[in-house]
């Protein structure tokens, strides 16, 4: 079995090949044009994906020494994610159906991070996953493939966009989030006491009151100190604020584990390369004897390879899609059973 991956959901155009030898390519076109505006621009974002989703495709299978007909199936995002941008990568994965005669294979992106974790490692079932992204923030039990139950999820900002649109109060360039983890490495956490949302109120998060929190007190500096004020206590307001992230991450993993009896948990997401949680992830895995898994920090970012591994365990199950098949937006509403 041999799974051609297509991710193209946000500001990454990606392809990798996966098969029973593993992956075998892994392939990211990273859209380095939205720093200049502070965020990423939807339309310019489908119109990249456009440009060079043809020739990443192609790098893919050239690093993976193999010829497109020799592809089993095709796996594809489906959302959530940039309805344009989505739309390029669908459009491209049906037309190849068409042309090679392959079934496609309708990937949720939220769940490829978490079977991320498979490309390298192979977790036991079932487990805690929490996904930590610029878009989602999610705690969930995952009893086996593709049975997933919801535990919690943000109620406002997700833990990535935090530390983005705090970042950006900082003065930090985007995407804001791995600057401010490296400044937070050599910050002390404990000078500023800053507000962990829904700490002890069940597995939801809210991470909206910190941003506010971070947005009142720079205001109360004077105009004419601020910037010199945020330069000089920089790395201690960066270890602050990731320390008020991550505890309320962990708190909320942990008394997941304690509630569902789980002897492995699973972190998945761009911010799961976030060092402080990682940190604080194995402590906890230690202190409660539990197994951890943790993508490479260039497999929890936005990329085709876990697409291509989500895949092939679809493939696995016999979980094919036909050419009817639309991109979503938004996750869907929750439910006991996602994937």
């Amino acid at each position: 079995m041999i799974i051609l991956g297509i991710e193209s959901s946000c500001d990454e155009t990606a392809a990798a090949v996966y098969s029973e030898r593993g992956l075998l390519s892994n392939i990211i076109a990273s859209q380095l044009e939205h720093e200049k505006f502070g965020g990423v621009v939807p339309e310019l974002a489908s119109r990249a994906h456009e440009l060079i989703i043809s020739t990443t495709v192609k790098a893919a299978l050239d690093e993976a020494a193999i010829e497109k007909e020799a592809i089993d199936a095709i796996a594809v995002t489906r959302g959530p994610g940039l309805v344009g941008a989505l739309l390029v990568g669908l459009c491209f994965a049906k037309g190849l159906s068409l042309q090679l005669g392959k079934p496609v294979i309708g990937i949720n992106h939220v769940d490829a991070h978490i079977y991320a974790n498979f490309i390298e490692q192979n977790p036991e079932f079932p487990f805690v996953s929490l996904v930590v992204s610029g878009g989602h923030t999610r705690l969930s039990y995952i009893e086996g493939p593709f049975r997933h139950r919801l535990l919690g999820e943000t109620r406002d900002d997700a833990s990535g966009e935090a530390f983005d649109k705090i970042g950006k109060l900082l003065g930090l360039p985007y995407p804001a989030g791995p600057r401010l983890d490296a400044l937070a490495t050599n910050g002390n956490p404990d000078v500023y006491k800053l507000p962990q949302g829904l700490l002890h109120e069940g597995f939801d998060f809210s991470f909206s009151g910190l941003k506010t929190s971070v947005l009142y007190h720079l205001r109360d500096i004077p105009e004419d100190r601020r910037e010199a004020y945020i330069s000089e206590n920089l790395e201690d307001l960066c270890a602050g604020i990731s320390h008020a992230i991550t505890e309320v991450l962990i708190r909320k993993l942990e008394k997941a584990v304690l509630q569902t009896g789980v002897k492995t948990i699973v972190l998945a997401g761009g911010v799961s390369a976030n060092s402080m949680l990682r940190g604080k992830a194995r402590v906890l895995a230690e202190k409660r004897d539990l197994s951890l898994y943790i993508p490479r920090p260039v497999f929890c970012t936005d990329n085709a390879a876990m697409i291509a591994v989500t895949g092939y365990l679809k493939a696995g199950s016999g979980l094919y899609d036909d050419l009817h098949m639309k991109p979503f937006a938004r996750m869907p509403k929750a439910s006991p059973v996602t994937g």
